[in-house]
């Protein structure tokens, strides 16, 4: 996949578009269905398929005191894109003048002489222009102009409940990383380097990866079923693991960590980079007597950890 970012990086040769425009933060189970009928359009067509979203976060710059806390890094949404069979991303900087662009204008300067497009497909809520002044049918009226089909997509739920970035977050925040899951279509991961950590892990209780993550959003304290690629996926480095956020208690800490035990035989070079999946939340974090007491329980978890290892392994089978 092609990624641009601004409008002068975008080749005049791209040809004409299928594009969809959205955050798509998290490429949640609805986002993906829409990624899905944009690549269906382009190969039904001939047209390219194109993602066509912002960085930063439009409410970075109209209301920066509601801007969210983003459930996947740039990294992240462009990796599940490409994945669905988008084969162009154009992030656009959200800027104060790009918030001034009157509804014609965005769509004559991005749509129509930047993207070449034929078929737009967004959301039945879709909004666009200063002020939110462009609606979906604003955009098919100015189709008729600029020579482009309008598709809207509806809402997508997952067991009667509307999918939603928005729900994403609160399910995350609150540990609830199974659900999230189910909505999103697979499991929320944190990406980032791998630091140095205190020590005690491997002098007093079990030796662990340490996370500095990139993501916005983090899940709620506690320990987690987990899974771990090496420098993010398509690395060919996995293993089954648990994993720690916490300020580690037993042993008077303060500062919020993330520290990934991993199950599985470790050989090799420890990576620069890993991308931690969060399966299933097992228990809150709690201080303990001792060292050993700790160790005792960890170990307690990695075996729930194993058990949910191996029934998701099961299921998908």
């Amino acid at each position: 996949m092609r990624a641009f970012h601004s409008i002068a990086e975008v080749p005049r040769g791209l040809g004409e578009c299928v594009v969809t425009i959205g955050n798509f933060d998290g490429v949640h189970a609805g986002h993906r269905e829409i990624l899905r009928r944009v690549v269906a359009i382009g190969r039904e067509r001939g047209l390219t398929p194109v993602v066509l979203t912002f960085d930063p976060h439009p409410a970075r710059v109209l209301a920066p005191e509601r801007a969210p806390k983003l459930i996947t890094t740039i990294e992240q949404r462009l990796r599940r894109m490409e994945a669905e069979g988008i084969e162009v991303a154009l992030l656009l900087p959200f800027s104060a003048e790009l918030a001034h662009f009157t509804p014609e204008e965005f769509a004559r300067t991005v749509l129509a002489d930047t993207l070449h497009a034929r078929v737009i497909l967004v959301g039945d809520d879709f909004r666009f222009g200063h002020r939110q002044a462009g609606d979906l049918a604003m955009l098919r009226e100015l189709g008729v102009r600029y020579g482009w089909e309008v598709e809207s997509a509806g809402a997508i739920l997952r067991r009667g409940e509307r999918v939603s970035s928005s729900g994403i977050r609160k399910l995350v925040e609150a540990g609830k990383v199974a659900q999230a899951c189910r909505m999103m279509g697979e499991p929320f991961a944190l990406i980032g380097a791998v630091v140095k950590g205190h020590g005690i892990g491997s002098t007093q209780t079990v030796p662990t990866l340490n996370l500095a993550p990139e993501n916005e959003l983090l899940p709620a304290r506690g320990v987690y079923a987990t899974r771990t690629r090496a420098n993010g996926a398509g690395h060919g480095r996995e293993w089954r693991s648990i994993t720690n956020v916490g300020v580690r208690p037993t042993f008077g800490g303060d500062e919020l960590s993330y520290e990934t035990f991993l199950m599985d035989p470790f050989d090799g070079k420890t990576p620069e980079r890993i991308e931690v999946q969060f399966l299933r939340y097992i228990r809150g974090e709690r201080k303990f007597e001792s060292p050993e007491l700790l160790r005792t329980q960890i170990l307690r978890d990695v075996k729930i950890a194993g058990r949910v290892h191996s029934r998701l392994a099961r299921v998908s089978s």
